[in-house]
């Protein structure tokens, strides 16, 4: 999507603010003792109350509203009745559809009280979205978010989920530019230009280049260790870019 009118703006905006606020209040339930399905049925019912779709549903018929991973389990999990426990790394990803608009976010956070090992991960995965999104101008080259990304994670001491990454999104759940790597492709020569809406979600783990299938058809693993992810919904523009989630 290219946003052309305010219009445009205002209602990414909304769907921006809804599933931004979804998020935080799933982030502030997710105590021990709750479930992941219990969960997902307070953003189900979010979704519900503002006459918005879950994206995923709508666009990949996934089994749930939105997708709740749990320690090795880094994207695409399935909420289900499994007790969270202290110190279970979960990401928690919320995508919806608001009338007609699409927007897109996600982020990791520990149960209780995170190990030093695990904030590290956490504040390095942050620090790579927070980066990446920093240097966004309309004119540059779109592999300048993989170079940034890499850099951080390097920095870190981190590794980059290639088969992960960030995309176009604003009218459809994954749309134009396609699929934006995070990490360096200097082969790729696609330029950001003013108004384009993508999503910036880093993938970081402590061992892992490439997650793995499992047998639910949708889950996907870290082989070794632990990933982490966090994600916003940006509109690309001239000067500093605009986070809508």
């Amino acid at each position: 999507m290219t946003i052309q009118t305010q219009e445009d703006l205002e209602g990414l905006k909304r769907a921006g603010a809804l599933v931004a606020r979804i998020l935080s209040t799933m982030r502030e339930q997710a105590l021990a003792g709750t479930t992941p399905h219990d969960l997902d049925a307070i953003g189900a019912d979010m979704l519900r109350h503002a006459g918005a779709q879950s994206a995923p549903v709508l666009t990949y018929g996934f089994p749930a509203a939105t997708c709740i991973s749990v320690n090795r389990v880094v994207a695409h999990g399935i909420p289900d009745a499994t007790p969270l426990q202290d110190g279970d790394l979960v990401n928690i990803d919320v995508s919806a559809e608001l009338d007609g608009f699409f927007a897109d976010t996600g982020a990791s956070f520990v149960v209780g009280t995170a190990s030093a090992a695990q904030q590290r991960l956490l504040d390095a995965t942050r620090e790579a979205r927070d980066a990446a999104i920093a240097q966004l101008r309309a004119g540059e080259l779109l592999s300048g978010i993989g170079r940034t990304i890499e850099t951080v994670a390097a920095r870190r001491g981190f590794r980059i989920i290639r088969n992960l990454q960030s995309h176009g999104v604003g009218r459809a759940l994954h749309e134009s530019p396609g699929s934006i790597p995070g990490y360096f492709d200097r082969r790729d020569t696609r330029r950001l230009h003013d108004g384009m809406v993508i999503t910036i979600e880093p993938f970081l783990a402590t061992h892992a280049t490439r997650t793995e299938d499992t047998e639910d058809g949708w889950s996907l693993v870290c082989p070794k260790g632990y990933g982490a992810q966090f994600e916003h919904t940006v509109v690309v523009t001239h000067g500093a870019p605009i986070i809508v989630t």
